[in-house]
């Protein structure tokens, strides 16, 4: 990209973000059903119709975190995207994990955690590789002099009809980017995090209920939800805690790049409030859990974030 296309696309995402009378970012939240569209994985937030929702500008920051630093796997769009966004209102410095296809939206991320009069340190890279872990981990020290909180939440994930059609290979991959990558993670961040410190790992309501089309992702996501308590009880006497949030449908590139386009115009619609959540309607618990303020005495649940439905689990 040249300095003048770069100057362009700063200009075009920075009126995005403020007009906020014209944009996505503001008013009622889009309801089923959806246009039909489709993305080459990963998927790109920026393509997304409507733009999902994630600047939250009804939320009003009180330095709930800050003087913290927080590294964001999956932090370039949705979930960790309004993750990043919110913990930088709250006063952390935060550094963003992405894959270098998404590199576009990571930008988009990056420039609004400045915004918020924060730091922003982008690492291009994947979870699936122990070793980048490691690195992304000492990046995020580097720069930032400390780490405090750990945001588990990159992930893969492919529809597919029967077992038959799940490949040894998109198996492996599954896996490998949604639980050896958050076990990697936490690893090494452990190494650095203080006591008061917290890690937040990304579950599933298909952890929980399973999914018939998802066999993959949901076994992943039921090992997360594990992984979570089992770690709690590990670090418990150093002081840190380990917590996950496990939503339902989110409007995120992650379905709009795997579902067909009629079934991403009925995504969410099977909730009580009959479409799916919007990011920043997610990232609240993200910073209750981050919060020592908040959930000092919290450590080791499962929170669910479902739209009204009361069954999971």
């Amino acid at each position: 990209m040249t300095k003048t296309q770069a100057t362009k696309q700063y200009k075009e995402d920075q009126d995005y973000v403020k007009n906020k009378d014209t944009n996505d970012q503001t008013g009622a939240k889009p309801k089923n059903p959806l246009p039909e569209q489709k993305q080459p994985r990963p998927g790109i937030e920026k393509e997304v119709e409507p733009r999902p929702q994630y600047l939250a500008p009804n939320y009003k920051g009180s330095a709930k975190l800050e003087g913290k630093a927080a590294l964001i796997t999956g932090g370039d769009s949705g979930i960790g995207r309004s993750v990043a966004v919110l913990f930088a209102r709250e006063g952390a410095d935060v550094a963003i994990v992405y894959l270098p296809e998404e590199q576009t939206d990571a930008d988009e991320t990056a420039r609004v955690v400045k915004d918020e009069g924060k730091e922003a340190l982008m690492i291009a890279g994947d979870v699936k590789d122990a070793n980048f872990c490691r690195d992304a981990v000492d990046q995020a020290v580097n720069k930032f002099g400390k780490l405090d909180l750990l945001v588990n939440n990159a992930a893969f994930q492919k529809h597919e009809k029967s077992i038959e059609d799940v490949s040894d290979e998109e198996f492996e991959k599954t896996f490998r980017t949604n639980i050896f990558g958050y076990f990697y993670m936490a690893k090494a961040a452990l190494k650095h995090l203080p006591k008061g410190g917290a890690i937040i790992n990304t579950g599933s309501i298909t952890g929980l209920e399973g999914s018939g089309q998802l066999l993959a992702y949901s076994a992943t996501k039921g090992a997360i939800h594990a992984f979570t308590k089992s770690l709690a009880q590990n670090v418990v006497k150093r002081g840190i805690r380990v917590n996950c949030v496990a939503p339902g449908p989110v409007w995120t590139p992650l379905n709009v790049a795997d579902k067909p386009p009629q079934e991403v115009a009925k995504h969410g619609e099977d909730t009580p409030m009959k479409r799916p959540a919007q990011p920043e309607e997610i990232a609240p618990a993200y910073v209750y859990f981050a919060s020592d303020v908040d959930s000092s005495y919290v450590t080791g649940e499962v929170l669910t974030l479902l739209g009204g439905e009361t069954t999971a689990g």
